[in-house]
């Protein structure tokens, strides 16, 4: 399914340095785990691993995947004892031979996704019964696009000009209407990167339902 699917073998992964994105989400869902008591994590799409090192470095058990060989190379690379695998949303769950974690994080992923609804799916087989999906994704919402199209920043801000770039564009309603119609339910919603109401990015989490 993968090679039918995710056309971009290579996202363009150049070094294992945490990207800006991975900066401003570090902290918030650092926060989010530790008032779940979460300690085992899968990162669903953990690209250079730089998310999956942060995490491991506070404590917490971390096994992170992803389709992209290279991202996984240089994740694999670093030292923090993160475990990763080459695997993504569109493999079988199985690949990962390891199940039943606390929480599943997917950092600025599903917006990459032909099939979004393979990320849920994905991660309703590998948590554990009661367990959480925290996926963070850019934020849009009626304040920001307002300002983005007065702007004049439409083409840019939403540019086609990127292999493996965006191709589906959420607000809150839409992302948890995904989540609700693939077996969670969302508990929560924080903001994420700039200033209320304009924030770069959103993270939502949901709970496996019963």
């Amino acid at each position: 399914m993968a090679n039918e699917v995710d056309v971009v073998a290579d996202y363009g992964w150049q070094d294992a340095e945490p990207k800006y994105s991975q900066l401003y989400l570090a902290k918030p869902i650092l926060n989010i785990l530790n008032k779940l008591n979460a300690r085992r994590i899968l990162d669903l799409g953990c690209g250079n691993g730089a998310m999956s090192h942060y995490l491991h470095r506070h404590g917490f058990n971390v096994v992170g995947c992803d389709s992209d060989q290279r991202g996984i190379e240089l994740a694999t690379s670093g030292n923090s004892g993160a475990v990763f695998k080459q695997a993504g949303v569109y493999d079988m769950p199985r690949v990962l031979a390891q199940k039943d974690f606390d929480v599943v994080i997917s950092t600025e992923v599903i917006e990459h996704l032909f099939l979004p609804a393979a990320l849920p799916a994905f991660a309703r087989a590998v948590l554990k019964p009661g367990g959480h999906l925290i996926i963070s994704t850019p934020y849009h919402g009626y304040l920001k696009n307002v300002l983005i199209c007065l702007a004049g920043k439409w083409d840019s801000h939403h540019t086609s000009l990127w292999d493996g770039g965006h191709i589906k564009f959420w607000s809150y309603r839409s992302l948890s209407k995904l989540l609700e119609t693939n077996g969670f339910d969302v508990v929560g919603f924080k903001g994420a990167g700039r200033v209320y109401g304009l924030w770069k990015s959103m993270i939502v989490t949901a709970k496996l339902r019963d």
